[in-house]
């Protein structure tokens, strides 16, 4: 139910939210909200992106202030179940810019040519609580910490790197960023938990101060759900003169701390807590941590315990995986993968009868030191798939497309799908694309 109102004065908001779509049948729809349409106020408290929306309009009654694309201004009178969606797409936020200059930051790593969205170094709290990206929490406003704490953001996934506030400001290259435990303690007395990583870089915050850092975080209490190691990630263009990868040795004696962390966390809490990526286990030359290491996958889309998540997608999902038998099912991947790939092939090969065949690609844009499928360009892609017709279907990492289907060197899905002799799907477990039949 809803009452219309007619504004006849034309307010100043200097912030509004943009409707981007409708969904029909919605109450958006039945309002006539359109594209175009913006969403200036809810009970006369601003708009000023997502979460001001989702906060403020999850009640069963509320005051709607809109203007409609020719100008005019209306206030509906909203009443409806909580399960009834208002069914609006809004225009995606302002990016909050990045306040440091990490020698490590991927930004700096970027070759000149790729669209500009690439080279804005993001550092956003809303984005950390929405998706799970890292923010560093270096740029917070005042308004800002009033916003985490009066809608309850959590948890935030926060980049620590190290509790020594003075090789925390060296790694950020920033002399003002805040002492971070004060900042999370600030939070937690309000209900806030985080998870945190260390991208470690070699010589800097490894050692005994990734020793301290995961003992600061730990005694912090249960507020710090966990925190990952991630050994820092280069590519040709970054700044090797100021930064460098961790060698063998520097990676096992990084597992060591970690592991030795993670004892004492199940010993006196029941969970592991401290996890390294399985690049850092790769790069050791050490075998992975089982499943039950893990603590639920938390951090997997830091690549923390991607494989053995993998293969626990596989067998939970084994009934859904046949009609297989027989076909040739090509994996393209990064040569960071390639080598734990087996481990998942192998199982795979046993549920669904088919036989795989890894394909490890270079990455022909970033350089070979960028080992992430997740960075693999499009046309590197092409290149190596154009002439096999011998397969029968190809899968592709779907974290190398983003949402608009643009691989990283711009070219799209639909125009690498057109350009080869073989059937192509993304997949993010294999079980997103084996559940239905090659349809050649």
């Amino acid at each position: 139910m809803w009452n219309l109102h007619l504004r006849k004065e034309h307010t100043i908001f200097p912030a509004m939210i943009r409707v981007t779509a409708v969904e029909p049948g919605t109450i958006g729809a039945e309002l006539g909200l359109e594209p175009g349409s913006e969403l200036l106020s809810v009970n006369g408290r601003e708009l000023d992106d997502f979460l001001d929306w989702e906060y403020l309009t999850a009640e069963e009654r509320f005051l709607l202030h809109v203007r409609q694309p020719g100008g005019e201004e209306l206030e509906f009178d909203i009443e409806r179940p909580l399960e009834e969606p208002m069914g609006l797409g809004l225009e995606p936020p302002r990016i909050r810019r990045c306040a440091n200059r990490c020698d490590f930051c991927f930004v700096d790593g970027n070759p000149e040519g790729l669209r500009d969205a690439l080279y804005i170094r993001d550092d956003d709290y809303r984005l950390s609580f929405r998706y799970g990206n890292f923010a560093t929490l270096t740029n917070l406003k005042p308004r800002d910490v009033e916003r985490i704490i009066e809608y309850r953001l959590s948890p935030l996934y926060v980049s620590v790197h190290a509790t020594d506030p003075v090789v925390r400001r060296y790694l950020l290259r920033n002399p003002t960023a805040p002492d971070i435990l004060p900042q999370l303690r600030m939070f937690a007395e309000h209900g806030i938990e985080f998870h945190t990583q260390v991208v470690m870089s070699p010589g800097v915050n490894d050692g005994a101060v990734l020793e301290q850092t995961l003992r600061d975080l730990y005694a912090f209490g249960p507020e710090v759900l966990g925190c990952s190691v991630v050994p820092v990630g280069l590519t040709e263009y970054s700044k090797h003169k100021l930064v460098r990868e961790p060698t063998a040795g520097e990676c096992r004696d990084a597992i060591r701390i970690i592991e030795e962390r993670a004892g004492v966390a199940r010993h006196e809490r029941g969970i592991s807590w401290a996890f390294g990526a399985d690049e850092l286990y790769m790069r050791a030359g050490v075998e992975l941590p089982p499943a039950w290491v893990y603590d639920g996958f938390e951090q997997v889309e830091n690549g923390v315990g991607a494989v053995r998540w993998l293969q626990r997608q596989i067998a939970s999902e084994a009934e859904s995986l046949g009609g297989w038998r027989g076909k040739r099912v090509g994996v393209v991947t990064g040569t960071a993968m390639a080598p734990l790939m087996a481990q998942v092939i192998a199982p795979l090969a046993g549920v669904t009868g088919a036989e795989f065949e890894l394909i490890p690609l270079e990455n022909t844009l970033f350089g070979t030191t960028v080992t992430t499928a997740g960075l693999l360009p499009g046309s590197a892609m092409r290149d190596a798939l154009q002439d096999r017709r011998d397969l029968d279907l190809v899968l592709l990492p779907a974290e190398s497309v983003n949402d608009d289907g643009l691989f990283i060197d711009n070219l799209t899905i639909d125009e690498l799908i057109a350009s080869l002799p073989v059937e192509v799907r993304l997949s993010r477990d294999f079980v997103d694309a084996l559940s239905l039949e090659v349809t050649a």
